[in-house]
């Protein structure tokens, strides 16, 4: 079962990112501040969900938060500041456009900038931990994956409606063949099936 806060006397907001290791897209992050009070028993961290709950547990974090806020960096910004730091961007403006001032963040994963004099605590694997934490990484989660859908409209040769830009076998052929295209990310050691087979041998 999930932990429902970290401190039951301040406001906590959870913070988690989505996207981070993809080929393709934006990175995009979350902050959700939910009632000391909240369960649902579907709720976890977004990667051990399908995708039929993670759509239903959307409305029902966004009904019932006190506050929930997303933000993203495109994949230019990424290869201009890098992933780590464009992860970092991407909370901050979900943090900073949260209607209600978090006191305390929390935050998935061992690495975060400080947002201001506002207290945080990096919590590893902190999404199957904290309820707010899996909230956020529901709803960056599924704020990505609508978005690549979008993508998938005008690219659609590369099958980001199901890998989401991840670098899947399906992805990688698609690049062998098509190239890439202005939603990857230039950084990123790209490598298409045929010469991923060629260093390997």
């Amino acid at each position: 079962m999930l932990h429902s806060f970290l401190d039951n006397k301040i406001l906590e907001a959870g913070v988690d990112e989505a996207g981070r290791g993809c080929y393709a897209g934006p990175v995009f992050a979350a902050a959700v501040i939910l009632p000391k009070d909240f369960f649902h028993p579907l709720l976890n961290d977004s990667k051990q969900i399908n995708e039929k709950t993670r759509d239903l547990l959307r409305p029902i974090i966004e009904k019932e938060s006190i506050a929930f806020a997303v933000g993203s960096v495109c994949n230019k910004g990424i290869d201009k500041i890098n992933i780590l730091q464009a992860s970092f961007k991407a909370m901050h403006i979900a943090i900073k456009q949260l209607h209600t001032k978090p006191e305390q963040l929390l935050i998935d994963g061992n690495r975060f900038k400080a947002y201001g004099k506002v207290k945080h605590h990096c919590i590893i694997k902190g999404d199957g931990i904290y309820a707010s934490i899996a909230a956020a990484s529901i709803l960056a989660k599924t704020y990505r994956d609508e978005y690549m859908q979008q993508l998938h409209k005008e690219f659609s040769h590369y099958g980001w409606d199901h890998n989401k830009g991840y670098g899947t076998a399906e992805h990688r052929r698609a690049i062998e063949v098509n190239g890439l295209c202005r939603y990857h990310r230039k950084t990123f050691n790209i490598l298409p099936l045929l010469q991923e087979n060629l260093f390997e041998n």
